[in-house]
């Protein structure tokens, strides 16, 4: 897996080994960025459920200020650590072993400018994290990668790439 635009532009980074991550593939994770890359300058990113990273470290690579990785896994949250060191590391980025759903619940209002989310398709975590956006929106933007057969809330918008879905949550502005 190569980061795919930015400072590190070409790079690779290693996903976790074995099935339980599924990586996001080079497409998946364009359409991400293009979708979010006028805020992504100085914003504050968290990437939930951030298996290899690749998300968090393709928006700091263009120019997040900072991007804190939650993962439950240490065996995986070793590999977000090492694709840090690898990159030669950023100041603004923060390594959390925790659970995303409990994550997020202590988290107010507009605490990030961007959340992506990228959850196992069958735990039901994508549809429990857009219901805490909506009672809480940490995020002025909130992405969530999920099976393309999941209804999510209306409120979102969504878009699908094969068996694939991504769903935009959004703040008036």
């Amino acid at each position: 897996m190569r980061i795919i635009a930015g400072a590190w532009k070409g790079r690779r980074i290693t996903a976790p080994p074995g099935e339980t991550v599924r990586p996001t593939g080079d497409r998946v994770r364009e359409a991400w960025m293009s979708m979010v890359h006028p805020v992504l300058p100085d914003a504050r990113v968290l990437d939930l459920c951030a298996g290899s990273g690749a998300l968090g470290l393709e928006a700091l690579s263009r120019g997040a200020a900072t991007c804190d990785f939650v993962e439950q896994s240490l065996k995986v949250l070793r590999v977000i650590e090492g694709n840090l060191t690898a990159l030669g590391g950023h100041a603004g980025a923060q390594v959390h072993r925790d659970e995303a759903v409990r994550f997020v619940q202590g988290l107010s209002a507009g605490a990030y400018d961007v959340a992506f989310a990228d959850p196992p398709y069958a735990s039901g975590i994508a549809e429990q994290l857009a219901q805490q956006w909506l009672k809480v929106p940490f995020a002025s933007i909130f992405a969530v990668e999920h099976a393309a057969t999941v209804t999510m809330p209306a409120i979102g918008e969504t878009r699908r790439y094969g068996t694939t879905a991504l769903t935009f949550f959004r703040l008036p502005s």
